[in-house]
């Protein structure tokens, strides 16, 4: 998500950052700036759109006489895409400015306490609040500023600051967002990602978590987090472009499954403040208008409505207000029961499927509440809802969808508890133990990876050259069965479908002969018994099972032929522990059958047409 490049020395700045911003479009953006010092001044560039757009605002760099600059391009987060909105940002006086990868978390109290200090802002962004913190904190240290403004932020963050007092350096700094520096001979970088500066150099340093770096045109230095000099051992880069982009995986598909942590904790920590409350952003559902709701609707497509199957679960469970389920493109052609009292939950990573978006509008139009959950700000979609949950996910390559997906479930959590807690329908004690166990969750997905993934890359060998697979489980394991279905198939070929494991004696079972693959969901401890019938009738018929389930349930071991145990996890959160080895079993299946693994045939990212 977002893309930085600075750079300071003996060449003319502005081609080099937007050459390094172009090496960057893969990641996603939604705009583009760069910051160059000019004349004892700072001046900023920017636009909304394409890198060709700010290109052509100076003349290819040509226009900007400058050695020292900072470029972004943004994927917005707080804020629609704008020119305003866009990096770099200014301070109050134009003393600093600043590009930031990451969320600040705490960026509502920051700039609530700057503007009762009579500072004003001229953008909508979390990350404007960095460089009038800056100003404040400024006295003429401009390291001594970075630490103290750096000190008081939460959340992640990767930065690139420019001083108009001092002209011949910049500085940098990284928290849980990487950033790495390059050496060269004509002058020093810094960037989010090697693509970016791989043309002018290979030398590169990895900044650690919490490093501060100040680079001027031959020299670097590195501080620890209390202004301690850092001695750094330079590295050499032996990637091509093309592995540099994948920050050395073989396929998108896998440096988005890897992803997920990071992308889970960007999108849960900012909507649970430091008092264990739930914020959402964006929503503005009141007690009175959620006892209003006769019925919920999700409607969503693909992925995004297996998200919907494991939110009406939760959300009948948490608040007991009936939901229904509906596949986007069949909503408008059953003549939907939709009225004021009805509430929509709309589900769509691009926030333009075309299905989804028209499914939307019908409901908008008899009267519905709109709440979406989208991870593009500004999309059509969130354009035209009345309250909007962003998913903090960051752009997804690969065609088949992993962390978005799993953002989207996390949000779908948020809303559950959100809605219990202003209905009083759950114990201030329980939500706080199911908040503490959110919180957690990023940690837990991690131990899902580091845990299974030898094991999945041995089934995947095992089994790859299977041509049906069938799905089972119940209750939320079910739901999980319906993604785990589409991801194999999807990426890999195999023929695969999902069953509610309760359906199979109604004419499924008749699918099952000797060494069929049948993976069964079995981590929802109350109806893992009869779960266990069901795998027990398949493997009387002959089927090679593999269950996912919890550690604590090593009873399965009787009825299956592998197992994929996962952590303990309380149930409303099982389903992402559960999806992520899933995602990986497609991803390694087919990537042992020689698919195109990041590009599946027949398939598009965002699907625009109905």
């Amino acid at each position: 998500m977002c893309g930085i490049v600075g750079y300071v020395g003996k060449q003319q700045v502005a081609p080099i950052l937007l050459d390094g911003l172009a090496r960057l479009e893969y990641r996603g953006y939604d705009s583009a700036g760069i910051a160059c010092m000019e004349n004892g001044a700072i001046q900023v560039y920017k636009a909304k759109g394409r890198l060709q757009t700010l290109s052509d605002l100076v003349q290819g760099g040509q226009a900007v006489r400058s050695t020292l600059g900072i470029g972004h391009t943004r994927w917005a987060t707080h804020g629609k895409p704008s020119d305003e909105n866009s990096h770099p940002h200014l301070s109050q006086h134009g003393r600093f400015a600043i590009v930031h990868n990451g969320i600040i978390e705490n960026y509502s109290e920051i700039k609530n306490a700057l503007l009762a200090a009579g500072m004003t802002f001229a953008s909508e962004t979390d990350s404007e609040v960095i460089a009038n913190l800056l100003e404040q904190n400024y006295t003429g240290d401009l390291l001594r500023a970075v630490k103290a403004t750096v000190d008081a932020l939460e959340g992640s963050y990767a930065l690139g600051i420019v001083c108009r007092d001092h002209p011949d350096r910049f500085v940098a700094v990284r928290h849980a967002s990487p950033l790495i520096v390059g050496l060269s001979d004509d002058g020093n970088f810094v960037a989010s990602d090697i693509p970016a500066i791989l043309a002018y150099t290979r030398t590169i340093y990895h900044l650690g978590e919490g490093e501060i770096v100040e680079l001027t045109g031959d020299a670097v230095r590195v501080f620890n987090s209390d202004l301690e000099p850092v001695i750094k051992q330079a590295e050499e880069v032996t990637w091509d472009v093309k592995s540099a982009e994948k920050d050395g995986y073989d396929y998108f598909m896998e440096k988005e499954i890897m992803e997920q942590p990071r992308a889970l904790h960007d999108t849960i920590s900012a909507r649970i403040n430091d008092h264990g409350q739930i914020v959402l952003d964006g929503v503005h559902l009141t007690r009175q208008d959620i006892e209003g709701f006769r019925r919920i609707y999700i409607v969503a497509c693909g992925s995004a409505y297996h998200v919907g199957m494991v939110g009406k679960y939760i959300i009948e469970k948490t608040t007991r207000i009936p939901v229904e389920v509906d596949l986007a493109s069949e909503f408008r052609y059953r003549d939907p029961i939709v009225d004021e009292k009805t509430l929509m939950i709309i589900i769509s990573q691009s926030g333009e499927t075309a299905d989804t978006l028209a499914a939307l509008r019908e409901g908008k139009a008899r009267g519905a509440r709109i709440l979406s959950i989208v991870n593009v700000v500004g999309s059509s979609i969130a354009n035209e809802s009345d309250d909007v949950l962003y998913t903090w996910a960051g752009p997804e390559i690969a065609v088949a969808t992993t962390k978005a997906y799993s953002t989207q479930l996390s949000m779908m959590y948020l809303i559950a508890l959100y809605m219990a807690e202003k209905l009083e329908r759950i114990e201030k004690e329980e939500l706080r133990s199911l908040l503490a166990s959110l919180m957690q969750l990023p940690e837990l997905v991690q131990q899902v990876i580091t845990r299974t993934k030898p094991q999945i890359m041995a089934l995947a060998k095992q089994f790859h050259q299977v041509e049906h697979a069938y799905y089972l489980g119940r209750n939320v394991d079910y739901a999980v069965a319906m993604e785990a279905s589409l991801k194999l198939k999807e990426v890999s070929y195999v023929h695969s479908e999902a069953y509610a494991a309760g359906e199979l004696k109604h004419g499924t079972i008749s699918l099952i002969e000797d060494g069929t693959l049948v993976v069964a969901m079995a981590g929802c401890h109350r109806v893992v018994e009869k779960t266990v019938s069901n795998i027990q009738e398949v493997k009387a018929r002959g089927a090679t099972v593999i269950v996912v389930t919890t550690e604590d349930n090593t009873g399965v071991e009787r009825v299956s032929d592998h197992v994929i145990y996962l952590p303990k996890v309380k149930e409303m959160f099982l389903p992402s522990v559960e999806v992520v080895p899933m995602q990986m079993l497609g991803f390694y299946m087919a990537k042992e059958r020689g698919c195109d693994v990041d590009k599946p045939r027949n398939l598009a990212k965002s699907v625009t047409v109905e």
